[in-house]
């Protein structure tokens, strides 16, 4: 009886499934940072909200996350990341029209200087580019 079960469960879980592709397409883009709202000092062993500025070209661009990569304890690169829904019909933004901001924490977890890297695009020969902010930590 059991086997019987488990057989007619699997070949219902084979077929019942819908061959209707309902999947929503989207995929991940960096976009540039204009700017950048951080304090001028840290204090050590507290948690403080960065704020960053950046265009939204299109309404089917929507913030995802930051992405931020320590290069070591004190110095870390920001890249700010959009999810694009593939829609044919997402409103284009004219250029540099549609400021937003996004906010992320950060932990002060040493004492010397830290040294963000926001990036800001690529330049005409492909390199990154980036908006460079040291802040001092006072303890």
């Amino acid at each position: 009886m059991k086997r019987i079960f488990l057989l007619n469960f699997i070949l219902f879980s084979l077929f019942s499934c819908s061959t209707d592709n309902d999947l929503v397409d989207f995929y991940g883009e960096p976009l540039p940072i204009e700017s950048v709202i951080i304090p001028q000092t840290f204090q050590f062993g507290e948690v403080f909200q960065i704020e960053v500025s950046y265009f939204r070209p299109t309404d089917c661009h929507v913030f995802n996350n930051f992405i931020v990569n320590s290069d070591n304890e004190n110095e870390s690169t920001v890249i700010l990341l959009n999810t694009v829904y593939s829609n044919p019909d997402c409103e284009t933004f004219e250029a540099n029209s549609n400021l937003v901001q996004a906010t992320f924490n950060y932990q002060v977890n040493t004492s010397n200087t830290h040294v963000f890297k926001f990036w800001q695009g690529k330049n005409d020969n492909g390199s990154d580019l980036y908006l460079i902010v040291e802040v001092p930590v006072e303890q």
